[in-house]
């Protein structure tokens, strides 16, 4: 199997070699995922082979005014690490005084600026993907945060292929952001206008990691060893970035390493140990303060990502109902403890 060498950054009279690419690893990253990648997933993910976390997007502008809703997004572990804060923003000098109150904070291993979010609610406040229709403003941001954080940690930043099937630039943008004083880049193989339908364009992730010195971490479409080996054997990136795939199945991390080392596959998930995740992951959350530290907010915040665990489960529809209304650890205990049992296999369904 091909071993990519780690790409050192330039930018005047620095030089870095980001750690996570010592001696030819090939980096598999936690994407940035909006009310799923919490501390919480994070430990998940970490214990089962993620090397490289990233968190929740946090707005520059509630960092700066020192909002403790915005601030709680910015929190992680210590065994979380390698670990980067992912800002938002659209004003340099602001974003710039947003990262160096999070470095005094937490001291995160890396600044990550989000250039690739398709949510309209980001893009209408001229944030994410909106920026790679505006390069002059993109490069404003991207230079202001790397002139504001210096040399206390590495800045990065994660973008899409373009705005549209018209205007893909990505190439142009790492350039940008090369310019810029980025130390790596996560490129998404979408458009914004695809959101997440179609296919990821890896052609284009393949031409960006050939044109630019920095290391690029491709996403997109990665759900299985098969896939990270492709895309690590076909293209000249530097490591991976999984994303929806480790929703329903964080184990994926674990699944990829054996698979790269032994060109083997590890014996499916068994459903015991995919409810004991599933029940720890929200014993876990309940035990944080991101929910305001109720377990019946908790739990019901939690369904959508029971709904994601769940899926392709037997007697799903059944199982769904159920689940569309837990309020507790307990009662999801129970759940699991009857769904192991067959109870919902051919349980009737009210209808939908």
């Amino acid at each position: 199997m091909n071993s990519i060498p780690p790409k050192p950054f330039t930018h005047h009279l620095l030089t870095i070699v980001l750690p996570w690419f010592d001696n030819g690893k090939f980096p598999l990253f936690l994407a940035p995922m909006a009310g799923v990648t919490d501390v919480t997933f994070r430990t998940i993910c970490k214990e089962l082979g993620a090397d490289v976390m990233v968190t929740e997007f946090v707005s520059a502008e509630g960092i700066v005014r020192r909002d403790d809703r915005t601030r709680k997004y910015t929190e992680f572990h210590e065994g979380q690490r390698p670990v980067g804060v992912q800002l938002f923003g659209a004003d340099g000098e602001r974003m710039g005084e947003a990262a160096k109150k999070i470095i005094d904070w937490k001291q995160p291993d890396f600044i990550d600026i989000n250039f690739g979010c398709p949510v309209s609610k980001v893009v209408s406040k001229n944030g994410g993907s909106s920026l790679l229709k505006d390069c002059p403003l993109l490069a404003s941001v991207a230079s202001g945060v790397a002139k504001a954080v210096g040399d206390q940690v590495p800045v990065t930043a994660k973008i899409r292929v373009g705005w549209d099937e018209k205007s893909i630039n990505a190439i142009e943008v790492c350039k940008t952001l090369e310019d810029c004083g980025m130390q790596q880049i996560a490129i998404h193989g979408r458009t914004r206008s695809q959101g997440y339908r179609g296919e990821a364009n890896w052609e284009i992730i393949d031409a960006c990691a050939q044109s630019t010195d920095l290391p690029v971490i491709g996403n997109g479409d990665i759900a299985s060893g098969e896939d990270v080996e492709r895309r690590k054997n076909s293209t000249a990136v530097s490591g991976l970035m999984i994303g929806r795939a480790a929703m329903q199945n964080p184990w994926i991390f674990r699944e990829a390493k054996h698979y790269l080392e032994t060109g083997e596959h590890l014996p499916p998930i068994q459903i015991e140990e995919r409810w004991r995740l599933i029940i720890r992951h929200c014993s876990l959350a309940t035990q944080s303060d991101r929910y305001g530290g109720e377990e019946k907010h908790t739990i019901m915040a939690m369904r959508s990502r029971l709904m994601a665990y769940c899926k392709g489960f037997s007697g799903a529809k059944a199982l769904r109902q159920k689940l569309c209304t837990v309020i507790s650890v307990n009662e999801l205990e129970d759940i699991a403890a009857d769904h192991l049992a067959g109870k919902f296999d051919h349980a009737p369904v009210h209808s939908e």
